[in-house]
């Protein structure tokens, strides 16, 4: 009787390690929380390759837009967490949106199990090719003497490119219209479709498109190596220096091992040096903030963000 229920056992958690073994070759479903074409959408692109060559296997990546990526991570933690299920995150939006949206938000930013920030994309003013401003100053003038008629295409509210606005409006004392698509790749379609007089985007839109859009202002610290010619903000007389960090999470109840898992082999793509040349060809920063470093910069970007929120009379 001992022999046949150690074997019973035995086979038991065999079968366990069979299920965890398959479970973690499975194909991985990536969620991006906005549509196709932006910046969230291509480094997943860019980085399933890699993946690909490391691990053996394959990473499908979704798409579910809405609410400035609101709807897909008030979703999250509704999704497997077994590894088998990512979901990409943004910086300020994940901290922003519950800031300013409150219970409409959906999620808090508590929600969210972020277990790695791989990229940076610097805030940018972008006007279509033909269109007659040379320069961010010309683009203030026309909003000076027209209010509210210069409207800026943007991905999402309460996200990195409508905080660029609503600083911008504050700083240069202008009003301006604010028009949000459901992703980069949308907020372009409709600068290039001369819908909107310019696009609160980023750097990144500039290199993408090349030729068919002119970058006015970068808000950087210094200007890009890609683009010399561009002025920062600051140069222009606007202490503005922000952007966009992207990453991924995990639902809160994956484990401690999933999470790290996960933190290394986005980490080790990271560490390719083929893939950060491809990331910084197309004008994309490479960061490296994994698992371990995520709580100290999770709890500084919050802090830094509520007093951003302040100074824009989000909250009091």
């Amino acid at each position: 009787m001992k022999l046949k229920s150690y074997i019973s056992k035995f086979f038991a958690v065999l079968s366990l390690m069979t299920i965890s073994l398959s479970a973690a070759n499975a194909v991985v479903t990536n969620i991006i929380p906005f549509g196709p074409g932006g910046e969230s959408d291509v480094t997943a692109r860019m980085q399933q390759s890699y993946y690909k060559n490391i691990y053996n296997d394959d990473i499908v990546v979704q798409y579910k837009p809405g609410g400035g990526g609101g709807v897909g991570w008030a979703s999250l933690n509704s999704e497997k967490d077994d590894g088998s299920v990512i979901m990409g995150v943004n910086l300020p939006h994940i901290i922003m949106q519950p800031i300013a949206k409150g219970d409409a938000a959906g999620y808090k930013t508590d929600d969210i199990n972020v277990f790695s920030f791989f990229h940076y994309t610097p805030d940018a003013i972008l006007v279509e090719a033909s269109s007659p401003y040379n320069t961010l100053e010309e683009l203030l003038d026309f909003a000076k003497k027209n209010p509210g008629n210069l409207t800026f295409s943007g991905s999402g509210t309460y996200s990195a490119n409508h905080l660029l606005t609503i600083s911008l409006n504050q700083k240069a004392k202008v009003t301006t219209t604010y028009v949000p698509f459901k992703g980069t790749g949308a907020a372009v379609q409709a600068l290039l479709g001369k819908q909107v007089v310019a696009s609160a985007g980023y750097s990144t839109v500039a290199a993408a498109q090349g030729s068919k859009v002119r970058m006015l202002a970068v808000a950087s610290e210094e200007r890009l190596p890609a683009f010399p010619d561009v002025p920062t903000f600051k140069e222009l007389g606007y202490k503005i220096v922000s952007g966009a960090y992207r990453g991924y999470a995990l639902p809160k109840s994956a484990s401690k091992e999933t999470v790290k898992e996960w933190s290394d082999r986005i980490m080790k793509i990271n560490a390719d040096p083929a893939f950060i040349k491809q990331m910084e060809d197309n004008a994309f920063v490479v960061v490296n903030i994994g698992h371990k470093e995520m709580k100290k910069f999770m709890k500084e970007q919050i802090k830094e963000n509520e007093k951003i929120a302040k100074e824009l009379g989000l909250i009091k």
